[in-house]
């Protein structure tokens, strides 16, 4: 009993090739475990769980000047970790296998549009009066940063192995916390088929 379960859980995706729904990784911005399904022939959805990058200095260190934790505190530096990344996505498809004289395999090229929510850990230092005047403070915070995505790519699909690859580029539009802000992102990555 026990040798038939292992086989239908572990070989029986093998025999199912032709699926496209697919688990991976996503390495680039932001880093993520991608899960993708299809709706139909055009349509797909994804979700990722990840890891997104950190902004730049001057980035945090206009939003402590936005938000001081005492009216004469002076911004000195920060530090920021790296936080969670979800991603919830839909994208449009198109075949393009013929276009390139792919003979092996399929070639599926993508435009899609989704929501982010990231979150980063910034520690700042700043000093209250003017700096170098006094001893240094320091006050960790969360940055959350909530808003849409749009991006585009490509994705390859193997005839023997149950295996697709993909490169793809977008940019994240920030409407909670930073209104406005525009971040570039993109990545490869590897999908197991089921």
């Amino acid at each position: 009993m026990k040798f038939r379960l292992f086989a239908l859980v572990f070989l029986f995706p093998l025999m199912t090739i032709a699926q496209e729904r697919g688990v991976g990784i996503r390495i680039g911005e932001p880093f993520s475990i991608t899960y993708k399904d299809f709706f139909d022939d055009y349509f797909s959805w994804e979700v990722m769980l990840g890891s997104g990058g950190v902004n730049g200095g001057n980035y945090y260190q206009r939003d402590f000047e936005n938000n001081p934790p005492a009216s004469n505190a002076f911004y000195v530096s920060n530090s920021a970790k790296k936080g969670v990344s979800i991603h919830g996505r839909v994208a449009y498809h198109d075949d393009f296998t013929d276009m390139f004289d792919i003979s092996q395999g399929y070639l599926l090229g993508y435009v899609g549009a989704g929501v982010q929510l990231r979150s980063t850990r910034v520690t700042y230092t700043y000093t209250q009066g003017q700096v170098g005047s006094g001893a240094t403070m320091s006050e960790e915070r969360n940055n959350i940063d909530f808003g849409p995505e749009i991006y585009g790519g490509g994705e390859y699909y193997f005839d023997e192995v149950p295996i697709s690859v993909f490169a793809e580029i977008g940019f994240f539009l920030e409407l909670l916390d930073r209104v406005g802000h525009i971040k570039g992102q993109g990545g490869i990555g590897v999908r197991y088929l089921f």
